[in-house]
């Protein structure tokens, strides 16, 4: 830690160190915890990308899971609970996703376990994508992962280092979109949700936050124009209530 640090990498190793000392107050090995009350830097939040719907669809022409790529993109998943889907995940009548498992690469070794804030969730699906799952789904057993790897288990991380070019990085690329990882499309998720008409708890539940409190803290930005919209629609609602020639008039 003597060299300079991100804000991120500084609050999570003194996170820890605080959790150790924590521990070493209930053995009594310490009156107090001195890694209490310090103060931290800020976490500086990473710019969005969002992508365009061009930029989307030409990234998963270019991929070898296309698919897969547009479901990041368009539902919001995230990469452990896209991989965890299986067959009989998918309800293609209502066009649904049933978000129940998440699978997570810990070193060598795949984790499944629940979706974050272990809260399964309903992901609605927009109907281009149903012809593609369904041919995803084709020969495939209800316990069958919808998007294996060659040998039908887990697909890995998509990896987007240079020095280990992963099929998603050598599609990001080849299309000649901002550098991103799988991710960052649930951002551009949002960004289509939003400019669709989607309200916040809609977008809060795609995208399975704890909160619609959340999910504005991330996507703020997304939700300016809603800002322009209250300001239009209280000066339509006070035209028509003919107050204007009651207000005082300007010095």
């Amino acid at each position: 830690m003597q060299k300079p640090k991100a804000g991120a990498t500084v609050i999570r190793n003194f996170g820890v160190l605080a959790a150790i000392l924590d521990d070493a107050v209930r053995d009594r090995r310490l009156l107090s915890n001195p890694a209490r009350g310090v103060k931290l830097p800020r976490k500086a939040k990473k710019a969005h990308i969002y992508l365009s719907h061009e930029q989307v669809h030409l990234m998963a022409a270019e991929s070898k899971y296309p698919t897969l790529v547009l479901v990041l993109a368009y539902c919001g998943l995230r990469w452990g609970e896209a991989i965890g889907l299986r067959v009989k995940d998918l309800d293609m009548l209502k066009r649904r996703f049933m978000v129940t498992e998440n699978a997570v690469e810990v070193g060598s070794k795949i984790v499944v376990g629940t979706p974050k804030n272990h809260k399964r969730r309903s992901v609605p699906f927009p109907k281009f994508l149903a012809e593609m799952l369904a041919r995803q789904c084709e020969g495939k057993g209800r316990d069958d992962l919808v998007f294996p790897n060659e040998d039908g288990g887990y697909l890995r991380s998509a990896r987007v280092h240079e020095d280990n070019m992963s099929w998603f990085a050598g599609a990001v690329k080849r299309s000649g979109i901002p550098r991103i990882t799988p991710h960052d499309l649930r951002h551009s998720a949002a960004s289509f949700a939003v400019s669709a008409g989607a309200n916040v708890k809609a977008v809060q539940k795609m995208l399975g936050h704890s909160s619609a409190a959340m999910t504005l803290d991330v996507y703020a930005d997304l939700f300016d124009d809603d800002l322009d919209a209250v300001a239009d629609a209280l000066d339509h609602a006070v035209s028509r209530a003919d107050v204007v020639k009651m207000l005082p008039k300007a010095n």
